[in-house]
Formats: C-alpha cells, structure tokens, sequence
C-alpha cells in the first residue's frame, strides 16, 4: 500500500508551474461544462424536437468544430497559441447566452455551429500550450494533468446542471456563459507575456526516442499520421456517444432523471480526476505506447457492450468507471503521438489536425447514433459501437508500428 501510495505522488511531481497553471485555466473553463451534455435533453423536453432532428442539430455542433479545429491549428502557428486561446474565450461566454433565444431546428443549428466554431479553435491552440510549457520528459503526464482538470470540470458541470435543469434549462446557458468569461480573465493573469520552454529537440527526444522530422512536414501528407487520425476520427465517432445519445439511453430506457444523469455523467469525471495521473504514470513506466493505446480502446469497447446488460444504476456506475480506465489509456497517448510527429514550425497544424479527427465524428456521429436507436433500437447501437471500437484497435495497432 505504502508502494502504491509513492507511485501515485510520483506521478504528480516534476510538472511545470505553466502546466499546474493551465490546468486551474482548464478546470475553470470546464467546470461551466452544462450546455453540450444536456442539449439533447433541453431539445427533446423544452423544444419538443423528435430524436432525428436533435441530430442535425448535434451534427451542425460537429461541423462547427471541424471548422474550429482546423483554423485553430492554422492561427495557432501564425498568431500564437496565446491569442488563439484568448479570443475563443472571450467570444464563445455571450454565444452561450444567446442560445435560449433559438428555438427552431435551422436557427439552433447555425446558433451551434457558431458556437462550436469560436469555441473549438481553443483546442489545438491549448494543445501546443500545454506542448510548449511542459519539461521534456513530462509530456503525456502533462497531457493527462490537464485532462485531469477537464475531467475534474466535467464531474461538476454536469451535476450542476442536472440541479440546475430541475429550476430551469436556461440556467445552465447563464452558467456555463459564467465560467467561460471567468477562464478568460484568469488565463489572460496567467499567461500574458508568459514565455514557454524552447527546448524543442530535447522534448521530442524524450517522447518517443525518435529524431525529430522535417520542418516542412505537412501533417495532411504524413501519410501514418493521416492513417493515425482517421483510426482517431472513429474512435471518437464511438466515444461522443457518451455525450449525445447516452443521456437519452438513460432517460428512455432506465428513466433516470435530469438530477442521476447528471450525477453519472459526472461519476466518469471523478474516476478520472482520481485515477489518471497514476494509470497514466504507471503505463509510462511499464507499457510500451502501442499496448497501451490498444488495451485502452479494448476497455471502451467493452463498457459499451456491457451497457445492453440490463442491470440496475450501480451496473451503469461500474459500466462507467470501465469506460473511464479506457478513456485514461488513450486520450493521453493519442496527444503525445501527435506532438512526437509535429515540427517546431507545425505543432498548431498537427494538434489541429489531430482535434480536427476528433471533431469531425461530430458531424455524423450524433446524426447516425440517433438514426440507429430510431430505426434498430438502443441495443443494435452498443454493439455496433463496440465493435467499432474493437476493429478501431486493431487498427492502432498496425498503424503505429509502421510509425514506430
């Protein structure tokens, strides 16, 4: 016990104070996470929408972000991950205020595209952030600090908002409009005229050992990292379930109210807060990259499969945590893949092509995930999803060895 105990303090120290400092900005930022895990819910109960039109709303949530990602990256390695982060901040608090005054699908869905758009652009900019400011040898431990944060966020937003919901779903925009402006002022304190570590060679080195690349290496003909993004595209097409269809799976099928999903959305959040640095710190230490991507998409796929066992709440808590250790042993390592392979001069490029992967699933994932529970029901769903998932493991592991 005292071992375990060592290794999990371990795992916290050697951080850089610029990492502590951006995940306090990112905590903040995520803590205001009410409007995105309930809008399928604020959809269907307040704007009556049926569950094919919550879909292209969603959808338009996901070309929004494609979009966002994208010119993220591409500011980002012009203007600085700074400003990039700033501006988006700052532009997407009154966005979060103006939804409530959306109440048809057309004008709700250019609404959320907006929003996704400004929003989104904060992600590969924050990417290459976290990149600069960590020590070398540190980086997917940093990766994982301020998934950490975002994480520890999404367990309080979500809860928030389901005893929020319970008053008013209009709340939940003034809440999570709050939090946004609040992670504007304290990342402009932090950060203005902060300088970042400029040890760019030595980081590389010590993330995968390889020589670094070209510096005109263009992340969209880097053909593995094409191949390792698509793999990424659809892992994130299964893992954005969590976020559009789950909460109505909860609501339809176990009837569990606004105040329990939030709570269990938010349960994923904790495990992860609790957990990550030492899964994280223990991988490191004694799994190779590849298993550990591999293993961890194994684990997602499995808690999808185990969510058409029909057990009580405690089943779907268990089914979560499961879920959680996956998300723990990928999402880290995917950043750190994508660092490895940028250059000095194309980290916002590669980070944004890589949150592009992630973003683009959310163009057809709420769509097609709501168009399968209409048509085959909630069950072809989780199994088609976890054999996604399970193909998508495969997958990692060839495209990485013929990276490696």
């Amino acid at each position: 016990m005292k071992k375990i105990i060592s290794i999990y303090l371990d795992s916290f120290k050697g951080l850089s104070q610029a990492a502590w400092l951006l995940a306090i900005v990112m905590l903040i930022n995520r803590m205001g996470s009410m409007v995105i895990p309930f809008l399928g819910l604020y959809m269907t109960q307040v704007l009556h929408f049926d569950i094919k039109q919550v879909g292209i709303v969603l959808m338009s949530y996901g070309i929004g972000s494609v979009c966002g990602s994208y010119i993220g990256g591409w500011l980002t390695d012009r203007i600085g991950s700074f400003k990039v982060q700033f501006g988006s901040l700052v532009l997407a608090s009154p966005l979060f205020l103006l939804i409530p005054y959306f109440k048809e699908v057309p004008s709700l869905s250019v609404m959320i595209f907006t929003l996704s758009l400004i929003f989104d652009a904060f992600r590969p900019a924050n990417s290459v952030s976290v990149a600069s400011y960590a020590k070398p040898e540190n980086i997917t431990r940093a990766f994982s600090l301020n998934r950490l944060a975002i994480n520890l966020g999404f367990s309080i937003g979500p809860a928030v908002a389901g005893f929020l919901a319970t008053i008013s779903f209009n709340w939940i925009f003034y809440g999570n409009s709050f939090a946004v402006l609040c992670a504007a002022v304290i990342f402009f304190i932090f950060f203005n005229k902060r300088q970042k570590r400029t040890d760019v060679k030595a980081k590389k080195d010590a993330l995968l050992h390889s020589e670094v690349a070209n510096q005109s290496r263009n992340p969209y003909t880097d053909v593995p990292f094409v191949l390792f993004n698509i793999f990424c595209c659809i892992f994130s097409f299964c893992f954005f379930q969590l976020i559009t269809t789950l909460p109505i799976f909860y609501r339809e099928v176990h009837h569990l109210d606004d105040h329990q999903i939030g709570f269990l959305l938010g349960w994923s959040g904790f495990v992860i807060v609790l957990l990550e640095m030492f899964v994280v710190h223990v991988a490191e230490k004694r799994f190779s990259l590849i298993s550990t991507l591999v293993f961890g998409t194994f684990l997602c796929a499995s808690s999808y499969a185990m969510l058409n066992y029909m057990g009580g709440l405690g089943w779907l808590y268990f089914t979560f945590f499961i879920f959680g250790l996956g998300e723990m042993l990928t999402l880290p390592f995917m950043a750190t893949v994508s660092v490895n392979r940028s250059t000095p001069k194309t980290q916002g490029a590669y980070m944004g092509f890589n949150s592009l992967a992630f973003s683009a699933a959310n163009i057809f994932s709420p769509l097609l995930g709501t168009s399968i529970v209409d048509s085959f029901g909630f069950t072809t769903l989780w199994w088609a999803t976890a054999l996604t998932l399970s193909f998508t493991g495969l997958g990692f592991y060839l495209v990485l060895k013929w990276m490696r």
